[in-house]
């Protein structure tokens, strides 16, 4: 029962507390946990550039040849041998069988041992962060000592479309139906239930790209992609080699006035727009995990610590309030708040979800996607929870000093995933 109230607290209009916590007040001064041996840290982490799905760099490039460039990369960089790791885990939504067979070859095109096991999990958009607290979770049960967890996705090579063999009898069921709801259609139904103005979303989408151009100008990208050559098949039918190492969705020139000229792409009478959407995508990222006594005793580095994890479930025909649930959750198991966070990675899966959740918990908006989210830079399903760790970790250690950040998603057919993580400073 307290559950229900709690998803209900956050479908009124304006509820100013979720469950019986406040997150938007009692600042706590964010003291550090001591330090423990099985304490779960993120020894590194990199990525792929993120590139346009059907007509980028990757257009043509196999998801198991993006998600190798990432896994190979991390450990070269820490000078990890691949048969320390305990295990692999790979988020991925589109492929057959999440990609487990994919999985798999990216592993041995990495020169992994085949001692190493490897397995895959969907989660739909948080398929990439699940991946992390799965190896996570096998560190702090004492399964294994360092895991890779990893995210990858081609949306070139594989379209969204296909539900898969579902009941028939979904249509009795109210909330089983909404499951099928199109996640356009969801991010019209908080738009109108919570008042968010086609002007806000144009504006949160016009901020998603300025901040990404600033960010990819000054290089502030360059320590976590990986430069990934690989072979791309032009409109006449000539291949060619290239190097991406740029995120492709950026566009510098985005304005109001542009986005503003553009029609509601889900209903004629709505206010989501293909310009205040997430960017269908191809890209993959991974990040090394470890526990405190290993990883001390490998002399590796130490990138964050993983001090919450959080999913949760919301009503299926309005998943993109899920941030809103899930970032409490979170918070409430690392003993923080919001004031408490130096930066909220939320993902941009529609300005007018994403507008909501920073309002709904009152998130200072100069601490969300500091360097763009994924209006300007993309959403490779699969991949975009783990791209998020890498790039909130490396904007952390970029800042020098000791801090906190926040990454969450909404998720499709009504949930949210949340994961505090803390920078320890330099």
């Amino acid at each position: 029962m307290h559950r229900v109230k709690v998803i209900f607290g956050h479908l009124a209009p304006y509820p100013s507390e979720v469950g019986n916590r406040s997150v938007r007040s009692n600042p706590c001064g964010a003291r550090a946990p001591a330090p423990a041996p099985d304490d779960v840290l993120i020894v590194h982490g990199r990525r792929t550039a993120i590139g346009k799905a059907k007509r980028g760099s990757f257009k043509d490039t196999t998801p198991d040849e993006l998600l190798s460039a990432v896994m190979k990369a991390v450990v070269t960089d820490v000078g990890l041998s691949p048969d320390k790791l305990g295990d692999v885990c790979v988020g991925n939504v589109l492929q057959p069988g999440a990609g487990a067979l994919v999985a798999r070859i990216a592993h041995f095109l990495s020169d992994f041992p085949e001692a190493v096991p490897v397995y895959t999990v969907n989660r739909q958009c948080s398929s990439g962060l699940q991946a992390l607290f799965n190896i996570a979770g096998a560190i702090k049960n004492g399964s294994i000592n360092l895991g890779l967890a990893c995210g990858v996705e081609s949306m070139s090579l594989r379209d969204m479309g296909d539900p898969g063999n579902v009941s028939s009898r979904l249509v009795d069921y109210d909330k089983a139906r909404a499951c099928i709801v199109p996640m356009g259609i969801t991010s019209e139904n908080v738009a109108e239930r919570f008042g968010i103005s086609r002007e806000k979303q144009d504006a949160f989408a016009v901020s998603s790209h300025q901040k990404a151009d600033r960010a990819q100008r000054s290089g502030t990208f360059a320590r976590e992609i990986v430069p990934v050559t690989t072979r791309v098949t032009d409109a006449e039918g000539t291949e060619h080699t290239v190097t991406v190492v740029k995120d492709e969705g950026v566009r510098a020139s985005t304005t109001l006035a542009g986005l503003g000229k553009l029609r509601a792409a889900f209903k004629p009478d709505g206010s989501t727009t293909a310009g205040n959407s997430s960017q269908v995508s191809d890209g993959a990222a991974a990040v090394l995990l470890g526990r405190r006594s290993t990883v001390e005793a490998l002399g590796l580095p130490v990138l964050g610590v993983l001090r919450a994890s959080a999913v949760v479930g919301v009503p299926p025909d309005m998943m993109g309030i899920g941030p809103a649930y899930a970032i409490p959750a979170a918070l409430e198991q690392a003993g923080l708040n919001v004031a408490d966070i130096d930066i909220f990675e939320i993902n941009e899966a529609f300005a007018s979800q994403a507008v909501y959740c920073v309002e709904k918990l009152g998130i200072p908006m100069d601490r969300v996607n500091p360097n763009g989210g994924a209006i300007a830079l993309g959403h490779p399903l699969g991949c975009t929870g783990a791209r998020m760790v890498v790039t909130l970790l490396h904007e952390l250690r970029r800042r020098g000093k000791r801090g906190y950040g926040v990454v969450s998603m909404c998720i499709g057919t009504g949930m949210g995933a949340a994961a505090v993580i803390e920078y320890p400073g330099p």
